[in-house]
């Protein structure tokens, strides 16, 4: 829900934005559920512990703390996966059965360098105990349908493969500060500035060559791969090669690969990601509108063997971005009822019938003035001597009783 400010009404609730925002909300929770998909929810606050033992995920400094009545520290959601993964790893160390998840939840970060607490709503799936290409294709191929259902048809997913580059870093064995830095030169594909990186660590000529090459192996799925597949790399780092060109070939079966690029240089911030990874982009808007991926190994860092993909959206951005043409138009009250006090117990009881009958119906004193009432489809002014009933096109019709009225519903 979001306020806007207005000087004329200190305090106005946009109905119409949180209208737009429960469509949108609803078609994709529809259309997760037609893929075997059962929603789920999670905590708002976590404790703060999970997150400090794991490194490489959520950036403690972005987290909002808390305390409670306990002395524990706490912090308000930060991420849906990880306590998911949490939750279903301590009663299983291992599924036998496929988990379909998905959610609608806010979660909290704080960006350094401001001083308000933000939030912002995420949409997103979780395949829990499936580790197959097919599965993979089928978690990107829902992520650009869903997308497609709500009137996005051009998205373009990048693909790419976290175990690629983390056994790149295996073997080039840099300090910290150096890996951070190249990783920054990679996401910004400054060729220049991975140039002079290289002149100043120790590398042996392969991976050197591999390092350089990574920016410009993005584009046309076969052709990358194809290049990618010439360059001298280590042998563990073929496997990941294979993987994305059988998720591929299964993209193709969906009919999608020409919304896939695949992008070797693609690196995701959260370390837990282990095998494909992939960020989708609309146009008009600079940041991905959706990011997900494979993290076989996070389960393991709770005791289980679990095997996960999944995806969510940043649901506020992408809300903010539908064209207004494709969002339902507003809806009028159905039935706006005037009363007599005299006949209030019959005014109510109709109100009840209507409702009943799935009509939105509103009730009012005659007294009530009209300016402080919503528009309705018909207005009702009910008096002991009958119903007067005006629509929209100011057309009067009367009825005796309420029984009558209610008659001409069941006829219309």
């Amino acid at each position: 829900m979001q306020f806007y400010h207005n000087i004329e009404n200190d305090l106005v609730i946009d109905v119409n934005e949180i209208r737009h925002r429960q469509q949108v909300i609803q078609q994709m929770k529809k259309h997760f559920g037609l893929f075997g998909y059962r929603e789920i929810h999670t905590s708002p606050f976590e404790e703060y512990d999970l997150y400090v033992k794991m490194n490489g995920t959520v950036n403690h400094k972005e987290m909002i703390k808390s305390i409670d009545n306990t002395g524990k520290a706490l912090v308000l959601r930060p991420d849906i996966t990880i306590p998911l993964t949490q939750q279903i790893a301590h009663h299983n160390t291992f599924i036998t059965e496929d988990l379909r998840y998905f959610y609608v939840l806010d979660v909290f970060r704080q960006k350094q360098g401001t001083e308000s607490q933000r939030y912002n709503t995420q949409a997103g799936v979780e395949y829990f105990g499936n580790p197959s290409p097919e599965a993979d294709a089928e978690v990107i191929y829902l992520a650009i349908d869903t997308l497609k259902k709500i009137q996005f048809d051009n998205l373009k997913l990048e693909l790419g493969h976290a175990g690629f580059f983390a056994r790149l870093i295996e073997v080039m064995q840099l300090e910290k500060d150096d890996l951070t830095l190249l990783k920054q030169h990679i996401q910004a594909k400054n060729i220049p500035e991975i140039e002079q990186f290289l002149k100043r660590v120790s590398l042996n000529e392969d991976i050197q060559e591999v390092i350089m090459a990574l920016p410009f192996l993005y584009g046309e799925p076969q052709a990358v791969l194809e290049h990618a597949s010439k360059l001298p790399l280590p042998a563990d780092v073929v496997p990941a090669l294979d993987s994305l060109r059988s998720i591929y070939d299964n993209l193709t079966a969906y009919g999608v690969e020409k919304q896939v690029v695949i992008d070797l240089s693609l690196i995701n911030h959260m370390d837990y990601y282990s095998d494909m990874i992939f960020q989708g982009f609309i146009e008009n808007i600079g940041k991905p509108i959706i990011m997900g991926g494979r993290y076989d190994s996070l389960a393991a860092q709770f005791g289980a063997n679990i095997p996960a993909s999944g995806f969510a959206y940043d649901l506020d951005t992408l809300v903010s971005h539908i064209p207004s043409e494709n969002v339902e138009p507003k809806a009028q009250t159905d039935v706006k009822i005037m009363y007599d006090e005299r006949v209030q117990a019959v005014s109510i009881q109709l109100a009840a019938e209507l409702r009943k009958s799935a009509f939105e119906t509103v009730l009012y004193p005659k007294e009530r003035s009209l300016a402080q009432t919503p528009t309705a489809k018909e207005t009702l002014y009910i008096t002991t001597s009958g119903i007067k009933c005006i629509d929209t096109q100011e057309k009067e019709t009367f009825f005796t009783d309420t029984d009558d009225f209610m008659a001409s519903k069941r006829k219309a």
